[in-house]
């Protein structure tokens, strides 16, 4: 009987061969997004990372074709919301799908050089669209390629086990919410978010958990962060401004969960389908590998993998350019034009002002003018000092939240949150960001 217990036990070989290649999987395909994504390379006598290098090769392939790309993507941006109805599912849809109309004729205008001076401005519209609308359409679907190799092969399962027990403690939120931040940080705040609506759907977090999750890690992602980093001359210190970004971020959420709106928000579960998350206390490592390997073997082909998300990342390049230009346009014109976020921004210049920041005025506006769009702030302080650069773009990232993308996605889902609440924490989130971010920016840039 012991031998035949002893054969049961021991694993079959079609069962060992299964094990090694969801092993294999996980360590290449996983190494691969780390390299394509967090290593620096230097080509040409530039140093940067892998995802950034391909791009530049690929503008430098084919200079004509990319703005007429560009040009494409907007379009089929503008007709989209149209084609699948989401236009007319709320107010803000309404709003935001028109605002993408208007982004088409502009665009035709800057390409063309057909508009009126202002517009044409190397500032305004050109500036726009050769920093900002090319590099993104071009960085987030080829991001999304080796996206699939990073997310799609357990790494993000294995880190979710491995950080329960300080995910409740700090974030007041379960071991899984680290699937939501990671996939936010390295995917997009659009992939996040729809996780973060899916498993709150499932019974999994509470209405509280989803808020926290939804304005705390749902951040624009790496490759956002690259178009930052390379408007504002930063991607020599590529890696100190991902790490402190993602630290200074998590560090904020972990203030925003014990004040008000936050704080206060209900721990009722969607329509009382409650499904806490089963606690780990004992060989979390082994239990981390295991979730590994299950998500290696449930995760599709490679090549199928690859496709679904470069195109999620077209669909998600196509919702955001459009919008990049219209709110940016408009926030630029505001900023050029109007006093407007001159004012805003005295709401945050005595902070400013006494934490030293070089130029505190000019940083002051650029935390501010982050409300209408991410990208804006990088544009204002392009001729800032390093550690003002650095300062804002830690603050574009760690703010999270912005009206021509992360609200309308966030009031898109069934969490309830209103404006007015996501007004408060935007404020809150600026604030504690400058106070973490400028410390570390004096002590750590040169």
């Amino acid at each position: 009987m012991g031998n035949i217990s002893n054969s049961n036990l021991a694993p079959h070989p079609g069962q060992q061969a299964v094990s090694t290649t969801h092993a294999w999987k996980f360590f290449v395909f996983s190494l691969i997004g780390i390299f394509v994504f967090f290593i620096p390379v230097t080509i040409n006598h530039t140093s940067s990372i892998m995802l950034d290098h391909i791009v530049t090769w690929v503008r430098q392939i084919m200079p004509s074709a990319i703005p007429i790309y560009a040009l494409l993507v907007i379009v089929l941006g503008a007709i989209y919301p149209f084609v699948t109805g989401s236009w007319k599912q709320s107010k803000v849809n309404f709003v935001f799908s028109a605002l993408k109309v208007l982004g088409v004729p502009i665009a035709l205008l800057i390409y063309f050089q057909a508009g009126p001076a202002w517009l044409l401005d190397k500032n305004m519209g050109p500036f726009l669209f050769e920093k900002l609308v090319i590099p993104v359409g071009m960085v987030v679907p080829i991001g999304s390629v080796f996206l699939a190799l990073l997310v799609g092969y357990g790494l993000l399962e294995f880190i979710g086990v491995l950080v329960q027990p300080i995910m409740r403690p700090i974030w007041k939120t379960p071991g899984r919410s680290a699937v939501d931040a990671v996939a936010s940080f390295v995917g997009s705040y659009s992939i996040g978010l729809l996780i973060t609506n899916r498993v709150f759907k499932e019974g999994k977090y509470t209405i509280k958990e989803a808020a926290i999750i939804a304005t705390g890690f749902s951040t624009v992602s790496a490759t956002f962060m690259i178009i930052i980093a390379k408007t504002l001359d930063l991607m020599n210190y590529w890696n100190l401004y991902f790490w402190v970004s993602l630290v200074v971020t998590f560090l904020v959420t972990a203030v925003t969960v014990r004040i008000w709106p936050l704080s206060s928000m209900s721990d009722a579960y969607y329509e009382d389908k409650a499904d806490p998350e089963k606690v780990i206390k004992e060989k979390r490592l082994r239990q981390a590998w295991a979730e590994a390997m299950e998500a290696a073997g449930k995760a599709l082909p490679l090549t199928r993998n690859i496709w679904e998300n470069l195109r999620d990342g077209f669909i998600m390049t196509m919702s955001i350019l459009p919008s990049i230009l219209s709110v940016g346009l408009l926030g630029l014109v505001l900023a050029e034009f109007t006093p407007l976020f001159d004012w805003l921004g005295y709401l945050f210049y005595p902070i400013t002002w006494l934490l030293q920041i070089p130029e505190p005025l000019l940083a002051a506006k650029a935390s501010a003018i982050e409300i209408a769009e991410m990208f804006l702030p990088a544009l204002l302080v392009v001729k800032a000092p390093l550690v003002t650069k650095f300062v804002i773009a830690v603050v574009s990232v760690s703010s999270i939240l912005f009206f021509s993308a992360t609200i309308p996605c966030i009031l898109s889902t069934e969490i309830p949150i209103s404006i007015p609440k996501l007004l408060v924490l935007w404020v809150e989130r600026t604030i504690l960001t400058l106070l973490l971010v400028t410390p570390l920016a004096f002590l750590l840039l040169p």
